[in-house]
């Protein structure tokens, strides 16, 4: 097969997440661990990092995949879901898996997606550590695609568990409390194997520390570590101080993910670093400096307030619940505009009314939709957000409601487009 053949095998004979939601998700690691075994169980044959959480991970896998790149080390990095390209799920430095590999892995792995039907998830897991055990990198960083416990990434023995946060999201399928989602994402805390959770709240912290009590697993709170006290905008970047528990003096840090809800997963990042540090790795403090400034360049990682046009100032964020709009908007209360435009399209398995609850009602909308069978109607999306205050026009998909709102825009607006990854990558 050509790799056009080959991904459309994949996108068409495998149940995707992205498209049908619950549907296709596999509640056990059943086929993951039959398609390693398979492979060799390739997962063993590398170090790793794994990363879990409602919000944040994508962004701290990939500022972690930046700094160990630049300290030196062959760093893979697997992510999910892709914008464009499939092959943005599995990195080495920054740089793609090659399209042969994924064609010949998947004429090999054939037989067995026949024999035991597995998800279109299994299958790129299965192929990046494949990937990552061939290349022999030094270190991977791996972000789990929903919740921890049962996800297919948790076969790994990492030499650090990190968890961003806990938020409402895909209550479904990982339970109706913000204690039963942290049960489900501290299922990737391993015996032995320090934890690094991002922030806590009342209702998480005693899960984590029971499960890390219990595996005897070293546990750290990065938020109770470090602070960011004071931070700016300057060039495009997101300057951020930061002081830490016991020292007194202060860093400055200059991030290239300019969105102020950074600084949280700057801080879980930071503390990562910390321990690696302590468990022997060789992170030198002017690598993480100069990592943190280039993560976009060198890991290729977008749709984080992302600025893709000037004069109007366009804007795509991939916030797509409750706790990442709610970081959006705090974002938006302090950007400097006259007039706001947004492009809005959400798939229909989020708490919809809940994210609308937080959108300013004196924005203009243009509702639209991405082309995925989850998606929400931009009718019906539009009929709720009217209940919610917020009101707009709809249209058939994003590229056009985004012309238009630029057409609509002056010079000094901001025209923003968020509410699903998925809409996010469908703008041309």
């Amino acid at each position: 097969m050509s790799y056009e053949q080959t991904i459309d095998y994949l996108f068409t004979r495998l149940p995707m997440f992205s498209r049908l939601g619950a549907a296709a998700y596999k509640d056990d690691l059943t086929n993951i661990i039959r398609l390693c075994e398979f492979l060799g169980n390739p997962h063993q044959q590398f170090k790793s990092i794994h990363i879990a959480g409602t919000n944040g991970k994508g962004s701290t896998s990939h500022m972690l995949a930046s700094v160990l790149q630049t300290a030196g080390y062959t760093t893979g990095l697997h992510t999910s879901p892709h914008l464009k390209d499939f092959r943005e799920r599995i990195k080495i430095n920054g740089q793609m898996v090659p399209k042969e590999f994924v064609v010949d892995f998947t004429e090999k792995i054939k037989p067995v997606i026949e024999e035991i039907d597995p998800s279109f998830f299994e299958i790129s897991v299965a192929m990046a550590f494949e990937y990552f055990a061939q290349e022999g990198v030094d270190i991977a960083v791996i972000e789990t695609g929903l919740g921890g416990r049962l996800d297919s990434t948790n076969i790994l023995t990492p030499e650090l568990s990190v968890i961003t946060n806990i938020g409402w999201d895909h209550m479904n399928l990982l339970g109706d409390t913000l204690q039963k989602i942290a049960g489900e994402k501290a299922g990737i805390i391993k015996q032995g194997i320090p934890t690094v959770v991002g922030e806590v709240t009342e209702e998480t912290a005693p899960v984590f520390e029971t499960v890390a009590r219990q595996k005897n697993a070293p546990l750290t709170i990065a938020s109770q570590r470090r602070q960011a006290t004071d931070w700016k905008w300057e060039k495009h970047e997101l300057v951020v101080q930061v002081a830490e528990k016991h020292r007194t003096d202060r860093l400055l840090y200059h991030l290239d993910l300019a969105g102020l809800y950074q600084t949280k997963n700057l801080l879980t990042a930071l503390e990562a670093c910390a321990v690696l540090q302590e468990k022997g790795w060789e992170i030198e403090e002017t690598a993480i400096q100069s990592a943190l400034r280039q993560v976009k360049k060198l890991t290729g990682l977008h749709g984080r307030w992302e600025l893709i046009h000037q004069h109007p100032p366009v804007i795509l964020d991939v916030a797509h619940n409750e706790a990442g709009m709610q970081q959006v908007v705090e974002q938006l209360e302090l950007a400097d505009y006259y007039e706001l435009h947004i492009v809005l399209g959400m798939v229909k398995d989020k708490a919809i009314d809940k994210v609308l609850a937080l959108l300013p009602s004196s924005a203009q909308y243009y509702f639209t939709q991405a082309a995925i069978p989850r998606a929400l109607d931009a009718k019906e999306l539009q009929q709720q957000a009217a209940a919610a205050g917020l009101k707009g026009k709809t249209y058939p998909d994003v590229n056009t409601a985004l012309k238009e709102a630029m057409a609509k825009a002056k010079e000094n607006d901001l025209v923003l487009v968020c509410g699903s990854v998925f809409l996010v990558a469908e703008v041309i």
